[in-house]
């Protein structure tokens, strides 16, 4: 296990700073404690553009379109709002449909959206995510749905293709098996996260962080944008 520490020690010191925006996302603080942006944010990321450069400033937009001047203050607001309104931000309808779907099921668990989203986080299991009434949501698969419990503030990891990849060479790198199947890799990854010492989410955050953009590493890149998002 000492090869495995060695190994995760070198990923994670290249991401100094990581914490803080875990911590952030683990309370359920991201884009300014909006569970609206959180939502949005998670449906436009389900299509699986570039998060920085194509779904990060289309939040902001909608945002500034439809939140900051109070047109849509919560989630019930959002399940209300008018599908072809919203496609002036973002033209994916697919993603307006998800979106609305998530915040009407939420909004029916509590007034609270912070609240609402912590509930279920809480209660939902990955294992059989496809019972639950989010997993069951046209278009929400399970990197989806894990996105959403991490933003609820379970410590846990997506099973996207860059997390998939980082750790599966990390594995490999200290002589173990990659781990193919969505639900053995979470169960590994969490393993191997605390075996070495961190959250899990740090593990996953990290392996989208150390990614280069041109000649940057995109912890440098959008260190700018890391503190509201």
């Amino acid at each position: 296990m000492s090869s495995l520490n060695r190994i995760v020690n070198g990923y994670m010191q290249k991401v100094s700073g990581l914490e803080e925006h875990c911590e952030r996302c683990l309370r359920t603080e991201r884009w300014g404690g909006s569970v609206v942006l959180m939502v949005v944010d998670a449906a436009f990321t389900s299509i699986g553009l570039n998060y920085f450069t194509a779904v990060v400033p289309k939040v902001e937009e909608f945002n500034k379109r439809f939140v900051e001047n109070g047109r849509i203050k919560n989630l019930r607001d959002l399940a209300k709002a008018d599908i072809e309104e919203l496609r002036k931000v973002w033209k994916n309808r697919r993603s307006w449909i998800i979106a609305k779907d998530i915040a009407s099921y939420l909004s029916t668990i509590s007034d609270d959206d912070r609240t609402a989203l912590r509930t279920w986080a809480k209660n939902a299991n990955f294992e059989n995510w496809k019972e639950d009434q989010i997993g069951r949501i046209k278009g929400v698969g399970l990197i989806t749905f894990q996105y959403l419990r991490m933003m609820g503030g379970i410590d846990t990891v997506m099973p996207d293709k860059i997390v998939k990849k980082v750790i599966n060479e990390i594995l490999e790198e200290a002589g173990l098996e990659p781990v193919k199947d969505d639900i053995e890799f979470i169960k590994k990854a969490e393993e191997l996260a605390l075996i070495c010492g961190y959250k899990p989410i740090e593990l996953c955050w990290m392996t989208w962080l150390i990614q280069p953009e041109g000649k940057t590493m995109r912890m440098e890149k959008y260190s700018h944008i890391l503190s509201k998002i």
